[in-house]
């Protein structure tokens, strides 16, 4: 009996070991595999996808942390008296809405506006038309409200400080239309911040990808081997070797 179950024992021992040394084997190939694929370097193209997700996450961040802005436009007219001729409002059109932005007419806005002459120099802007004696004032804050106030402040202002003067110059402004407190803000939502960031960030890693090098460094070991130039020499007849040659040939 202990002769018939030593070979079965030996017989067990032996698939066992085969299965172990199996299982290794499986596992070593399982890691050469994975060590593989770690290794591979990533795709030419990698800068564009990153660099676009980047300026999605900037324009996003952008436009959730930043305060909304509201602007407000009130629109001032120039109107020529019976002796000036409408050109002539145009052209003063032009001038007024330089001035609309300056020290002497924000002075006069600056009580009403509510806000410092330091800070209404950077929330209002005049803009007219070449074609249009209209001139738009547009106030800018973080308010609705203040932003319409500030606009309605500075076309006052400008009004007051051009009809001291409409007897000399022949035009008056008149107020065409108040500006009102707007219902949406003028900034761009966060949606749109993110597709503004997408695409910077989409052409600046396009931009690089077209500026970086063409060709691929080739490693040490794909480099070829130059043959030595004193082998080739070597192997090809010696000049003087060539006039023995002849010289015998000539005297035969």
């Amino acid at each position: 009996m202990a002769d018939t179950a030593d070979p079965k024992k030996t017989d067990q021992m032996k698939a066992d070991q085969r299965k172990a040394d199996q299982k290794r084997a499986d596992q070593k190939r399982t890691d050469r595999r994975r060590r593989k694929v770690r290794l591979l370097p990533p795709p030419a193209w990698w800068p564009l996808p990153v660099a676009a997700v980047l300026g999605l996450a900037a324009g996003g961040a952008y436009g959730v942390l930043k305060a909304p802005e509201y602007a407000a436009t009130s629109y001032v007219v120039a109107v020529p008296d019976d002796t000036t001729e409408p050109a002539t409002a145009l052209g003063f059109a032009q001038a007024y809405a330089r001035i609309a932005t300056s020290s002497s007419t924000l002075a006069y806005a600056q009580p009403r506006a509510g806000v410092s002459a330091r800070e209404l120099r950077t929330q209002v802007r005049a803009e007219t038309s070449p074609e249009s004696p209209m001139i738009a004032i547009t106030g800018t804050s973080k308010s609705a409200s203040e932003a319409a106030d500030i606009a309605n402040a500075v076309a006052d202002a400008l009004s007051l400080s051009s009809n001291q003067a409409a007897k000399n110059t022949g035009v008056q402004l008149l107020l065409f239309n108040q500006a009102v407190a707007p219902s949406e803000p003028a900034s761009p939502s966060a949606a749109i911040s993110g597709a503004v960031g997408l695409c910077a960030g989409g052409l600046l890693g396009g931009l690089w990808l077209l500026a970086r090098p063409a060709g691929r460094t080739r490693r040490p070991e794909e480099r070829p081997v130059a043959a030595p130039a004193v082998e080739e020499y070597a192997s090809l007849p010696a000049q003087g070797d060539h006039t023995e040659t002849k010289e015998k040939e000539s005297v035969r």
